[in-house]
């Protein structure tokens, strides 16, 4: 059974491996549909980033609890962007901070969020395989 485990966290931590630079290159890119890619795909692998992450640290946690709390879980940040407070505005200030906790709310973030659980939810799939195989 630990042997088991251990493939499934291997491959999560690759995928997580991948997805966080992925993410992080998103804000940096220049190229064709950037605007999209700067703004919207970064929210795709936001929420894949932190489901990844749910299911490493709560490895007995069924997908659709974790991918329900994470999709929440950005929603309510998206919908905190519409609040300014000063001490809200130091963090957002910070690339790091905008990054994690966002800078201005767009509804079409929402679309990108739920894309995102969608593709967590099969990544999540395609991991708990790991444990049977």
């Amino acid at each position: 059974m630990y042997i088991i485990r251990n493939k499934r966290r291997k491959w999560t931590l690759i995928a997580i491996a991948l997805t966080v630079p992925l993410g992080f290159y998103t804000k940096f890119y220049s190229g064709p549909a950037s605007g999209w890619v700067n703004h919207s795909l970064g929210g795709v692998l936001y929420v894949i980033f932190w489901c990844l992450l749910f299911s490493l640290i709560l490895p007995r946690a069924k997908a659709w609890k974790i991918i329900t709390g994470v999709f929440t879980g950005t929603c309510l940040l998206e919908f905190l962007q519409l609040w300014h407070p000063s001490f809200l505005e130091t963090v957002r200030d910070t690339f790091i901070g905008a990054t994690l906790i966002g800078n201005s709310f767009s509804w079409l973030d929402l679309i990108h969020y739920a894309a995102g659980s969608f593709l967590a939810w099969g990544l999540l799939v395609l991991l708990l395989r790991q444990e049977g195989s």
